[in-house]
């Protein structure tokens, strides 16, 4: 096989780089009512995964500095999307917490995503639709590596 060829590891890894970045970014752009941006969207979604933590668990989570972290909380605080609360054991630290507005946001967001991407699937045929099933399963077994 030459690396011309579309299934060729290198070749077809490009392929689905480039593919997989195109409909993540479309993907992103469907967003709630706050208009978050992604990071903001990740750390509430972090929050509602794992449950309330500090913001430098949360900073630990999703792998930014924690002075980062503190603007992005008090940006999602000023925004109603999450409170800071006592720590239960230790009353010198802070936790952050979702909000109703918060659960509303992500709410929102996935919905219009799942929308969005509903859309698109159902413009394709029923045989092209299996093809992305057994590609999703694949996928699925790429990332858990």
């Amino acid at each position: 096989m030459s690396e011309s060829d579309p299934c060729t590891p290198g070749t077809l890894g490009g392929q689905l780089r480039v593919s997989l970045q195109r409909i993540a970014r479309k993907l992103r752009a469907q967003r709630g009512e706050a208009d978050l941006t992604d990071g903001q969207f990740a750390v509430l979604a972090s929050i509602k995964r794992h449950g309330p933590m500090t913001p430098g668990a949360l900073a630990e989570h999703e792998n930014i500095r924690p002075p980062s972290m503190t603007r992005t909380v008090n940006t999602l605080v000023d925004l109603g999307l999450v409170a800071k609360a006592s720590h239960e054991s230790d009353k010198r630290l802070v936790v952050v917490e979702l909000t109703e507005a918060g659960l509303n946001e992500i709410a929102v967001t996935r919905r219009r995503r799942d929308a969005w991407l509903t859309k698109k699937l159902g413009q394709l045929t029923p045989e092209e639709r299996q093809t992305l099933a057994d590609a999703s399963e694949l996928l699925t077994r790429i990332a858990s590596q």
